[in-house]
């Protein structure tokens, strides 16, 4: 396997899409990934192998605190410990630059991304009922320091 992570461009968002659409109930749409590439706010990873695009995670970085928007994996590659290059790119992104914390939400079930994230030491700091479309709680966790 050949792994890359690049910056969300014009050139990878047609895979990124694809990846949304094959690893979201409610996928974002074509647009709102171009918003992200414009938005000064957004930074997007792109995990590429043999150049397919299988992977990408996203965050906001606002002011010292970051956000994780989004992070997916082609159904294909998953269990492969790819997530876990993904994550380590939102981590260094948030120590390089001194973020104070970095947040995110998750579906109170589903268990794979939780575990991912406190295997980061990220901490579970409330939940936000009927979030979803479906009425699912979002878990919101934490990583300080």
């Amino acid at each position: 396997m050949n792994y890359k992570i690049s910056p969300l461009s014009y050139e990878n968002i047609d895979g990124v899409f694809s990846v949304e659409l094959t690893s979201f109930e409610n996928p974002w749409s074509k647009q709102a990934f171009i918003d992200e590439i414009n938005n000064p706010l957004a930074r997007y990873f792109v995990l590429e192998n043999e150049n397919e695009v299988i992977g990408y995670a996203g965050l906001w970085h606002i002011i010292d605190e970051g956000h994780i928007t989004n992070i997916a994996v082609k159904p294909a590659f998953r269990g492969q410990g790819l997530s876990k290059l993904l994550m380590n790119e939102l981590v260094d992104y948030y120590k390089s630059n001194s973020l104070v914390f970095l947040t995110l939400e998750v579906r109170e079930s589903n268990l794979v991304a939780r575990r991912l994230y406190e295997s980061y030491g990220f901490k579970i700091i409330g939940e936000r009922k009927k979030y979803y479309q479906n009425n699912e709680t979002a878990v919101l966790y934490s990583l300080e320091g």
